[in-house]
């Protein structure tokens, strides 16, 4: 093993696949994870993965993991249609398949299942309930994190993966602004369990992600996730080891809308519950397409929780040193385009590339320094992105102007 050690506070997607990426590279990491558990929080369903996300799983986990991950996976191909509020079809898009990639490249996946994959074989590598609040660099370079149970741990590198309120980003680029972009999404999952249930769901619905655009520009997503094959047997087949939950298929349900359009305040929707959350979509779909209604109808209500929409506004370059940041910590962005989670595992991968060539010989700076500007040109290029489409779609904020230092 390498003498390297990193230090990667939190324990997302992006920082899980960049702990199973340093330790293929036998590079020693801990993931400080401010949760008390793995599954302590509802963060979300259906998540689709393109062909970044793909070859980022691909390079970081072991080779039985990605069989697990393909095999677990949803193919709902590749048309991102529109219509309007009656279903009249407005935009037809088919992506481009990407040849020798799992589904063309175009995946679908339930949040948890990846989870679950990513955290195999890192029983001794994540510490749960490890908040951090701090972190010194020491005279000798190395970097020493804080904890708020009164812990700490040191070592030569300190990334930054704790997500869009990362506290390691506030200490390190205080000047870093994460801005509210003015949506809210009420996210729920319709289970497609039963005929019924799939023959209220047409065809031209089940791809792999359609839009719904009613008055005022509020809308639907939906996607599926439907398995090709009972995680269990997955399991079974290809890693008996390896314990996964147990789901069945179901369709995300994604209801968004400017803040204005929701009839109360941001607390008073956080503090809903279930059925009210289900009651508030329904009455803001009031005169769609009856079938769309009662799809939404459906949704579970223990299931819809609420969200707001926040982005990153990106900034010029910084003076690297030995703290580093990944995902949501540096390019949070609107799912306006659907690859936040995607650019996190890129991220990952380009980390745990950059690092195996500095404890291979490679000056630490340099490398992190080759990363970090790699990873800004790509990771803010979509939040400028997603930031636009949510503008035209949704009416979502425009960016502020990013920050240019001198």
């Amino acid at each position: 093993m390498s003498d390297l050690h990193v230090i990667i506070a939190g324990g997302g997607l992006g920082g899980l696949a960049l702990a199973q990426g340093l330790q293929r590279a036998g590079i020693g990491v801990a993931v400080h994870e401010k949760d008390p558990t793995a599954g302590f929080r509802n963060q979300g369903y259906r998540i689709r993965i393109n062909s970044d996300g793909i070859t980022a799983l691909k390079a970081v986990l072991t080779a039985r993991a990605y069989e697990v991950f393909a095999a677990t996976a949803g193919t709902p191909g590749p048309r991102m249609d529109t219509f309007d509020h009656q279903l009249n079809l407005l935009h037809a898009q088919e992506l481009p398949p990407v040849p020798n990639l799992p589904g063309g490249g175009n995946l679908a996946v339930n949040r948890m299942t990846l989870r679950q994959i990513l955290l195999a074989g890192l029983d001794e590598v994540v510490h749960y309930g490890a908040r951090l609040t701090h972190y010194e660099t020491n005279p000798s370079g190395s970097v020493t994190a804080h904890f708020a149970d009164g812990t700490s741990a040191t070592g030569d590198v300190l990334i930054g993966a704790d997500g869009v309120n990362s506290a390691v980003r506030k200490q390190y680029l205080p000047e870093a602004q994460v801005v509210d972009a003015g949506l809210r999404l009420l996210y729920g999952k319709v289970p497609l369990a039963g005929d019924e249930a799939r023959a209220l769901v047409p065809p031209e619905l089940l791809g792999l992600w359609t839009t719904v655009v009613g008055s005022q520009r509020r809308f639907v997503g939906l996607a599926p996730v439907q398995y090709r094959e009972a995680v269990h047997e997955v399991t079974a087949r290809l890693a008996p080891g390896l314990e996964l939950s147990d789901d069945s298929d179901y369709l995300a349900c994604v209801f968004g809308a400017r803040r204005e359009q929701f009839p109360c305040t941001d607390s008073e929707l956080f503090a809903m519950n279930g059925a009210q959350l289900l009651a508030l979509t329904l009455s803001l779909v009031e005169g769609w397409h009856p079938r769309l209604v009662r799809i939404v109808a459906r949704q579970h209500p223990a299931s819809i929780f609420p969200v707001t929409v926040r982005t990153s506004v990106p900034i010029s370059p910084w003076e690297t040193t030995a703290v580093t940041l990944l995902g949501d910590a540096i390019h949070a962005m609107s799912p306006a385009i659907g690859v936040g989670a995607n650019t996190a595992l890129r991220d990952a991968r380009t980390l745990a590339d950059h690092l195996a060539q500095a404890a291979g010989g490679r000056p630490l700076t340099e490398a992190l320094r080759a990363y970090e500007q790699e990873m800004t040109g790509y990771g803010f290029d979509a939040v400028r992105d997603s930031a636009d489409r949510g503008h035209r779609l949704a009416g979502q904020d425009p960016l502020p102007s990013w920050s240019v230092q001198s």
